[in-house]
């Protein structure tokens, strides 16, 4: 199975991807611990730098970018300075941001993780600061969103629904999506923090165990998995269990269990859902099946969490493991 997971991601090239979704401005505030302040029991921290990276749907394209593929955004952000940051930061990762919407008076949902250390000792995140659009979006915003997307779909090879939860993709929207995508024969997945019950009708989804168990209850089964992938119309459903691999439902087939490919121990999972519905997304595109995708994605999600931060993973780094799977990791392929 090696051999045609190289020949798929080969063909990533050739592809033209659709994210549709809530993106994110992901900032890493980056400094020195100094000293204890005399005011408070709180470190004072030396600031080093700020980086601004796609979070979100934005790390959706990022990494559809990043593992060769023609990667276009379509989202609502603010006319802010972390919206700018955010453009350009997708601008740079070779994301096309045609599709971006900036409304006044918006504001564009940030996260900063402040990343802190002594001088001679590892860096760690000591605390994230949420700056979120609490208002209700605007219409003239949603409607000039639609019409992009349209556009956007009319020439994609694929689609994906990245929602974070923060007012993007409306049901009138994904309804037009759904009707494209049928119309043109591509295939939709679905990523979705709460509403995944909202958005029916796509080739497959890609849920955490907490998002599975928001919907169905806590202590789930394969018989529970297996009737939320026909509850939603899915042909197939990706459940990733974290550090324990994933889980791919069909219909009329067994559950497939795909150990995890890697460490066991993460450095940093910020993103890696965003990794693997993206490789997972452009391998169906190219023809692989759902467990082919499925083999693969596992392995760019195994290869992102050793990463820190919001990180893509590149073409050559997914080749590279594709190849040199072996031992422990077989199973992965």
């Amino acid at each position: 199975m090696s051999k045609n997971l190289e020949n798929f991601i080969d063909r990533f090239s050739s592809l033209r991807v659709a994210v549709v979704g809530d993106a994110v401005a992901d900032q890493f505030l980056t400094g020195r611990i100094a000293r204890v302040s005399r005011e408070a029991p709180v470190f004072i921290m030396n600031h080093e730098r700020t980086v601004t990276v796609p979070g979100g749907a934005g790390n959706v394209a990022a990494n559809v970018a990043s593992l060769g593929g023609h990667a276009s955004i379509l989202c609502l952000i603010g006319s802010d300075n972390n919206g700018r940051s955010l453009v350009s930061a997708l601008s740079s990762a070779g994301v096309s941001t045609k599709g971006i919407v900036a409304n006044e008076g918006e504001t564009t949902v940030t996260k900063v993780r402040v990343i802190a250390g002594h001088q001679y000792a590892s860096r760690q995140q000591v605390i994230r600061i949420d700056y979120l659009n609490d208002g209700p979006r605007s219409c003239i915003g949603h409607e000039e969103l639609s019409a992009r997307t349209i556009h956007a779909l009319s020439e994609a090879d694929a689609v994906v629904v990245s929602d974070y939860g923060y007012g993007t993709v409306s049901e009138e929207l994904f309804s037009k999506i759904r009707e494209m995508v049928d119309e043109r024969s591509i295939p939709l997945t679905v990523d979705s923090r709460h509403k995944l019950s909202f958005f029916s009708g796509a080739v497959s989804a890609t849920p955490n165990r907490e998002e599975v168990a928001e919907i169905v209850g806590g202590d789930f089964t394969d018989d529970d998995c297996s009737a939320l992938r026909e509850r939603l119309s899915l042909q197939a459903l990706l459940l990733t269990n974290g550090n324990h691999g994933m889980s791919l439902y069909q219909a009329g087939r067994e559950p497939l269990r795909i150990p995890a490919y890697g460490p066991t121990e993460p450095v940093d999972v910020t993103g890696a859902g965003d990794t693997v519905i993206a490789a997972y997304t452009l391998a169906l595109a190219v023809g692989a099946s759902f467990e082919e995708a499925a083999r693969l994605a596992n392995i760019c999600g195994g290869l992102a969490v050793m990463k820190r931060g919001t990180a893509a993973v590149p073409a050559h780094e997914l080749l590279d493991a594709v190849r040199g799977i072996a031992g422990p990791n077989a199973d992965a392929v």
